[in-house]
Formats: C-alpha cells, sequence, structure tokens
C-alpha cells in the first residue's frame, strides 16, 4: 500500500505553518514503513498531482475554516472532503487539494482513501510563528496522523532515540 502523509502551510503565516510543524515533529518522534511518504509540501498551489498520483491513501495535514474555536481539530474523509464543489482559489498559495483529487480521479489515479487532520487557526498574519491554540492541538494532530495509519496497517514506529523537531522557522536569528 502507497501512503502519503503530507503537510501544508506557509510557515511564515503563524497558523498556517501547522502541516509543517506536524510532519516536523512526526519525522522526529517516529520511523515510518517504506511505503510510507512524510513530506512537507509547503504552498504548492496546484502542483499537488505528483505527490498523489498512484498513492492508495492520502493523509493531509492543514489548517481548516470551520466553524469553532481556534485550535480544535477536524477530520474529514474523502466523501466529506468532495461533498461540495471546489471553493474559488483566493490565492496562489491555496493547495487545490479538491481540484487535484477530482483531476486525478478522472484517470484512475486518485488515492482511494483520504484523511485530511485538519486544525482550525486562530492567527495567519506574518508572523513564523504558531499561536498557543494551534500550537496545543500539534499532539492530537500527530495522534490523528498515527492512528489513520495504524488504521490503514502501515504503523509507525517511535524512534529509539527521538529529536527535537526541527522546526527552524521558529529560531531566533543569531546575531
Amino acid at each position: 500500500m502507497a501512503v502519503t502523509v503530507m503537510g501544508l502551510g506557509n510557515i511564515l503565516s503563524q497558523d498556517d505553518g501547522l502541516g509543517p510543524f506536524v510532519i516536523q515533529t512526526l519525522l522526529a518522534g517516529w520511523e515510518f514503513d517504506e511505503s510510507v511518504q512524510v513530506l512537507d509540501l509547503g504552498t504548492p498551489g496546484l502542483q499537488l498531482s505528483p505527490y498523489l498520483e498512484g498513492q492508495d491513501s492520502l493523509i493531509v495535514v492543514d489548517t481548516v475554516r470551520s466553524d469553532g474555536e481556534p485550535g480544535e481539530l477536524r477530520l474529514y474523509d474523502r466523501e466529506q472532503l468532495l461533498k461540495h464543489p471546489p471553493a474559488q482559489r483566493t490565492s496562489p498559495h491555496d493547495p487545490g487539494l479538491k481540484e487535484t483529487l477530482l483531476a486525478l480521479e478522472l484517470h484512475d489515479l486518485s488515492p482511494t482513501h483520504v484523511l485530511v487532520v485538519g486544525v482550525i487557526p486562530a492567527e495567519t498574519g506574518y508572523e513564523p510563528r504558531l499561536t498557543d491554540a494551534v500550537r496545543g492541538a500539534v499532539p492530537g494532530a500527530v495522534e490523528a496522523v498515527l492512528a489513520e495509519l495504524e488504521r490503514l496497517g502501515v504503523p509507525a514506529r517511535p524512534r529509539a532515540e527521538p529529536a527535537e523537531p526541527d522546526i527552524w522557522w521558529e529560531r531566533e536569528p543569531s546575531d
């Protein structure tokens, strides 16, 4: 089974950096089966096809627009995600996930299983740091990814010596 776990988001826009933050947390603490790709894709726009084509399963970590409080976790499966047509793209950084899945479906190349692990953002201004509300949701997002991998039959293994996640964009510049 080919599985892709991908984090989406702009690390320079506060909570929009959730996806990359979770990916770095996963890579620091877990080892993955060779059939599992764990990728920080940043803000790929409509360039998602090469990462999704031919994959059996997809797990996406990103912030989501939803009713609720900042930091609340939301899980969406493929059916829920594609229930409504894609919204108008308002930014070149909009990942175009729905559009990509639908385009790949036309060629029978779309992942069969899709899970979006989303967190409601508090702020998306220009600062390379998660807010406290979204930072507090990181462990829940990590657990949701790990649970889905387990459900798919490709569980992650805790690293014998976990590392500190490489959240380089939050470091203070040295003088």
